[in-house]
């Protein structure tokens, strides 16, 4: 999963000392320092608790059980194919003409086989690669409406032990997933009233 991870540096920029001439006292040092606001989101949970992750992940996983289930029926007919040309082989049912023919129509099939594994498996990683951009998408715009108002000037993504020790206060992965949610549920009412708002016509052109 596509996950981005922010580096943060802070920045200290200290003011400079001069003196003045002809043996006056020194000035005080001046010191300016920039505030730095850091927070932190944890990748996981936000994985485990983002409903938008949880509708989609249930996507995946049924277009991954029909995809295998497809190339479990293909694969045990032809097994089935298999043993009833090598057991008609066997008893010496075909003819030299047949026996060749049979073998090249199995071969065939066991090619297209391999063939439709690939397009499967390419196609359902398609499917998470587009997951994976949607979910960077809706995470980082939300963070990014979300900042106008916390005004952080780093938001990290902590993910596994990227890192190692952060104060829990900075920890605004609770917030971030209870407006991730919030959002996601108002834009996902939005498209249910407009579908269903459709006129008939439409509906079953959508549907084609």
């Amino acid at each position: 999963m596509k996950q981005m991870i922010f580096i943060a540096a802070a920045a200290l920029i200290l003011g400079s000392c001069t003196k003045q001439q002809d043996n006056k006292a020194a000035a005080p040092q001046a010191t300016q320092e920039k505030t730095v606001k850091i927070a932190y989101v944890d990748a996981d949970s936000v994985n485990e608790h983002y409903q938008f992750c949880k509708d989609y992940k249930e996507i995946l996983e049924k277009k991954s059980q029909t995809a295998q289930n497809t190339l479990n029926q293909k694969g045990l007919a032809l097994q089935k194919a298999v043993a009833d040309f090598q057991n008609k082989l066997q008893q010496g049912e075909l003819t030299r003409e047949q026996a060749e023919s049979q073998q090249t129509s199995l071969q065939k099939r066991n090619e297209q086989l391999q063939q439709l594994e690939q397009s499967l498996t390419a196609e359902f990683a398609k499917e998470q690669d587009k997951f994976n951009e949607a979910l960077h998408d809706s995470v980082n715009n939300f963070l990014t409406a979300y900042n106008k108002t916390h005004k952080f000037t780093y938001i990290l993504s902590k993910i596994g032990d990227n890192i190692l020790l952060a104060d829990e206060s900075l920890n605004i992965t609770e917030d971030v997933i209870k407006g991730l949610n919030k959002r996601y549920k108002s834009e996902k009412g939005a498209k249910k009233d407009a579908k269903e708002a459709e006129p008939a016509g439409k509906k079953q052109e959508s549907k084609k």
